[in-house]
């Protein structure tokens, strides 16, 4: 059964070497990220997955110890996600899980064995959905870390250039977060939210599946859209 989860968002900026000059602006939501993880850990779960789009069209497993990079964002800078001294796989973490790992090093995580989980953009909302069930009847006591940003269409010098629905469509994924709306985070317009790019939707309905039979309760720690893209935070518990 899902114990608890945290949502946060994923993009490598996350990481102050990535972000480089920048890197203050986004200390609010590092800050926010690290309040979330802390839910997490306080609820002492057996397991811990974690959800991240990926580029695969379907979902892929990425077990404790895979390895992930930031060298192609121009920084040398590794992680793992969970144990280091897990044997390690020959495929690489996605840059959602990734940016995961990593923030999971920043809490030295080691209360429970991780999971990584790949998500692809193209999965429909029922099968996400079902993907939640399964992941929720994974141990006693399941916990999950919900990686994903919200639409990249929110000023014109956002990636997918400015977009008059993005701002409705985030508030509204805004509320459901921060009030653990499960029902809210099904009826998510799949289409809507590939035309607005918002990366977390399959990730975020994963969670609603995982959450149906948890009677969890929801919180918004962080929701903002620096450089055009919104990035939400949030616990249930």
């Amino acid at each position: 059964m899902l114990v608890a989860a945290a949502v946060c968002p994923c993009p490598p900026l996350i990481v102050p070497q990535v972000a480089a000059g920048a890197a203050p602006e986004l200390d609010a939501a590092r800050a926010a990220c690290t309040d979330a993880l802390g839910v997490l850990a306080a609820a002492r779960p057996d397991l811990l997955v974690v959800v991240g789009p990926a580029e695969e069209s379907g979902t892929a497993t990425y077990p404790e110890g895979t390895p992930g990079s930031f060298r192609g964002f121009g920084v040398d800078v590794d992680v793992r996600l969970g144990a280091h001294d897990a044997p390690e796989p020959q495929r690489a973490l996605p840059a959602s899980l990734a940016v995961a790992a990593w923030l999971l090093e920043r809490t030295a995580w080691s209360d429970a064995p991780i999971e990584g989980l790949g998500v692809g953009e193209p999965l429909g909302a029922e099968r996400c959905i079902e993907i939640g069930r399964d992941v929720a009847a994974r141990a006693d006591r399941v916990a999950l870390l919900v990686m994903g940003d919200a639409s990249a269409c929110r000023t014109l010098k956002a990636p997918g250039y400015l977009d008059e629905r993005a701002a409705p469509f985030d508030a509204s994924v805004a509320r459901a977060l921060g009030k653990a709306d499960v029902a809210a985070l099904k009826e998510l317009d799949t289409e809507l939210a590939r035309e607005l790019k918002a990366s977390g939707r399959a990730s975020w309905q994963v969670l609603a599946g995982a959450a149906e039979e948890a009677g969890l309760a929801g919180a918004l720690l962080y929701e903002d859209a620096p450089y055009g893209v919104g990035y939400l935070i949030a616990t249930w518990s």
